[in-house]
């Protein structure tokens, strides 16, 4: 963001890293398993929108493997790793926290992070909408000038 070196996701990971490490185990557990198993399916995801296709991890119900477990049960995970979910073979990662309320708008720890999600991803549809983003061939990756900067 802006000129900060450090991304959404790398910040999301050095604060849970020591905050929440078990919690951040089970949103990475996911990411490699979507990763390499199951492909970026929209089931893998909550819908987190409010004024754009936002989504967070971990997925509901919390008896599909990875499992989240603290003292030897299965639990839900309340940890929110926000993104948007481009297509099957591509995920944009923000930032997140502990979910401590039903609505993430009421939430003192993630609304931020649910807002600015929002946004980011609206400004991220804008973007392919204006060929400023713009996919390969085979829409695994994306493709952009230098200098292309993302408007909130």
């Amino acid at each position: 963001m802006e000129d900060n070196e450090t991304s959404l996701f790398e910040e999301f990971v050095a604060h849970h890293t020591i905050a929440n490490k078990e919690k951040l185990n089970h949103i990475l557990d996911w990411l490699k398993a979507i990763g390499n198993k199951y492909g970026a399916q929209a089931h893998l995801f909550r819908p987190e929108g409010e004024t754009a296709d936002a989504s967070a991890l971990p997925p509901k119900g919390k008896e599909r493997k990875p499992h989240y477990t603290e003292s030897g049960k299965i639990k839900a995970n309340n940890i929110r790793l926000y993104c948007l979910r481009a297509n099957e073979n591509v995920v944009f990662l923000f930032n997140g926290d502990i979910k401590t309320t039903q609505y993430p708008q009421d939430c003192p720890n993630v609304k931020t992070h649910f807002k600015l999600a929002n946004q980011i991803t609206k400004s991220i549809d804008n973007a392919f909408k204006n060929n400023d983003i713009v996919w390969n061939d085979d829409f695994t990756e994306i493709e952009c000038d230098d200098d292309f900067k993302i408007q909130l």
